[in-house]
């Protein structure tokens, strides 16, 4: 099969219908063979209905429903375990990304030999509430990670299957995609500018909190990405650095109290704050001690209760 298309869905009943024959247009078109995944993530309204009877009338079109809403990535992470397209392509079901961007986003992987193909919306019909915290998030997250995407953001991304079978997405990281690809040893993204469409129904899901919760997903991937397989390398570093600091203040306090004999040292505020250092420094060591025992011995992350499922999946339970 030459192509999967990955579409997370949640409250999307207006549009994935339009979205579909859209997608089955430009394929036809070209004379690929593909899927259409689309993981309902728990929505309320006539989506999952929607789907179904595309299914029906379509076995290229398969299914997947949440009981409830569990995010974006979970609803990524579902559909890459299933998906049997050399290349995955993923993409927003409100409309704002054009399935005309997918022959070029294939050729990039299979005859440019990319390994992930980002988009870059470069003109966006966003307010600027939205687009001058996300050119200076993806500013961030460039010199964090050291990828040089304009666009982390941009939901249309083309994958080589054996990239989205590599990788665990998980918590809000969606957005990191192309950083935990690098990260299994994916080196070669590239980035394609694509259009960005006005939105043609409903309203954004996401608020100005997701900006504050991308930058503590980059600090938690940055963080994963180097101690994620020892985290005692961070932990036990700070904590020993934390306990050496502390135990030279109290060594210092203890030789001038016995030497020169001129006060208490509980009547220093250093003392506390050696004191503090100590402990502080062992509470790292031991967060250190605990999260590498829970890494050698942690289960699957993503434990996600799926409702229903529609269509032939390879990997159906």
């Amino acid at each position: 099969m030459d192509i999967s298309v990955i579409v997370p869905v949640y409250n999307e009943d207006e549009s994935i219908g339009e979205l579909k024959d859209w997608i089955t247009k430009v394929m036809e078109s070209n004379n690929y063979s593909y899927e259409i995944i689309m993981v309902d993530d728990g929505s309320t309204d006539e989506s999952w209905n929607m789907i179904e009877t595309m299914s029906k009338s379509d076995s290229r079109v398969k299914g997947i429903k949440f009981r409830r809403n569990y995010g974006k990535s979970a609803a990524l992470n579902t559909g890459f375990k299933q998906a049997e397209g050399d290349v995955v392509i993923t993409m927003d079901a409100d409309m704002q990304d054009s399935p005309d961007e997918i022959p070029e986003l294939y050729k990039m992987i299979k005859e440019q030999k990319y390994d992930v193909v980002s988009g870059w919306k470069k003109k966006r019909y966003d307010p600027i509430s939205k687009t001058i915290p996300s050119k200076f998030f993806n500013f961030t997250a460039r010199i964090v990670t050291g990828i040089k995407l304009h666009d982390f953001n941009c939901g249309l991304k083309a994958y080589r299957n054996t990239v989205v079978k590599s990788i665990e997405v998980y918590g809000e990281m969606h957005r990191y995609i192309p950083v935990l690809a690098k990260q299994a040893g994916f080196n070669k993204i590239g980035e394609k500018v694509v259009q960005h469409r006005k939105r043609k129904y409903g309203v954004t899901k996401f608020g100005l909190e997701r900006f504050v919760n991308g930058y503590l997903d980059l600090l938690t991937v940055s963080i994963v990405s180097k101690f994620g397989k020892s985290p005692m390398h961070f932990f036990g570093l700070m904590g020993t650095l934390s306990f050496f600091v502390g135990f030279i203040i109290l060594g210092y306090l203890s030789f001038a109290k016995f030497a020169w004999n001129q006060y208490q040292m509980t009547d220093r505020p250093l003392f506390y704050f050696g004191l503090l250092t100590i402990i502080f420094g062992t509470q790292l060591f031991l967060t250190g001690f605990t999260a590498e025992l829970i890494s050698r011995s942690s289960s699957d992350r993503n434990n996600y209760l799926i409702e229903k499922e529609i269509g032939d999946f390879p990997n159906k339970k």
